[in-house]
């Protein structure tokens, strides 16, 4: 396994004009995400079957070439559980890999787990090892070993012969457009921004406060969140969500009650003045400005029973398709499915995961059957 180190932008950009000469390439990244909002970018590892190198974008200025590579439709990209990867390209590039097939929705197509991880896919089909003990490391520090840079490298590197192993699997199975499918799916979902004035929907607990309560949270929540992009620090570095729920609820209007309620003292120090104006702001809101108070799905004395039916359903098409139900509708996205036919009527233009591509022959018309 020869790999190249680039550390300047034009060797980068000879790899780059040499990569879209393929039809397919694999790609991978190493980022660090503990504090901040955006993941943190360390290494890029590309294989294109014979150029295999590790691009270290902290040494080079000037990226475009990469991006372009990125953008280029006449070359399939090849990733493994992308998710992160998705997120990393576009905050960094303002582009993902285009167009672009994830190793792990393939395995799923092969009746795997949602959730296997590269490692196994690779013992599984190629009988190799792979020592994942670097998965953890400081990606941003300065030299890489020789241990990091070669358990990156192995990352794309396996990725070609496991790629054409499943490729080969998924075409006879009659699979590959739905995996395809599925790869576009992830990319929609993953780089789906929340709009800060929904921001309060999304935090643990919401749902436990009245609507007076709730107007005071959708202040706090849209500047919390402009905040973290602003500072690039994860939410709870700002404020603590069970912080956020308890100021709401009692609706804290000085420092001591938040030092009362235990508070950490930095948070109360740096914020604490704001938080009280816009917790005043939120109790000046007039009433028919209010958000509505949440409703969770299980408290509607059906839901239990209606929802174990449905996984019925679902247990029932995986056995007949051989795919993992917690891949062809997961609870969140059978909860998706029954929001739609309880509060959106079955709307058209919001059709859950289950009523689209794929799964709607597969599990969604089932499902849909059962909910008449």
């Amino acid at each position: 396994m020869n790999y190249t180190i680039i550390k300047d932008s034009h060797t980068l950009q000879k790899v780059c004009e040499k990569a879209r000469q393929t039809d397919v390439i694999m790609l991978d990244t190493e980022f660090v995400r503990t504090r901040t909002f955006h993941p943190k970018l360390g290494l890029i590892q590309l294989y294109d079957g014979e150029q295999l190198v590790l691009i270290d974008p902290l040494e080079i200025d000037d990226m475009h070439s990469f991006a372009d590579l990125l953008a280029d439709t006449s070359v399939m990209k090849i990733l493994h559980a992308c998710g992160e990867d998705l997120e990393v390209f576009q905050h960094v590039f303002g582009c993902v890999p285009t167009p672009m097939v994830d190793t792990q929705l393939m395995a799923a197509f092969l009746g795997y787990g949602l959730s296997t991880g590269f490692a196994a896919l690779v013992n599984d089909y190629l009988g190799i090892e792979l020592d994942k003990s670097e998965s953890r490391t400081d990606w941003l520090a300065r030299p890489l070993t020789d241990k990091q840079l070669d358990y990156a490298a192995a990352d794309v590197y396996y990725l070609l012969p496991l790629y054409q192993k499943l490729l080969v699997q998924v075409e006879e199975t009659g699979w590959l457009e739905a995996a395809q499918q599925e790869s576009k799916l992830l990319v929609e979902k993953r780089l789906k921004t929340v709009k800060p004035e929904k921001a309060y929907l999304a935090v643990k607990g919401a749902w436990t406060l009245n609507p007076q309560q709730l107007a005071i949270l959708k202040i706090m929540a849209k500047w919390r969140l402009e905040e973290a992009k602003q500072r690039d620090l994860a939410l709870n570095f700002i404020l603590k969500e069970a912080n956020m729920i308890e100021i709401c609820r009692q609706q804290m209007t000085s420092l001591q009650q938040m030092s009362d309620a235990g508070f950490d003292h930095r948070e109360i120090r740096r914020h604490g003045n704001r938080v009280i104006s816009m917790v005043k702001q939120g109790l000046e809101t007039p009433e028919s400005e209010w958000p509505e108070k949440i409703t969770r799905l299980m408290d509607n004395p059906v839901y239990k029973q209606l929802f174990k039916t449905l996984k019925d359903v679902v247990k029932h098409a995986s056995e007949t398709s051989g795919l993992a139900s917690e891949f062809l509708a997961s609870k969140k996205q059978i909860n998706q499915f029954i929001t739609w036919v309880w509060k959106h009527e079955r709307n058209p233009e919001k059709l859950p995961d289950v009523m689209q591509g794929w799964r709607k022959e597969v599990v969604g018309n089932a499902l849909n059957g059962k909910m008449q």
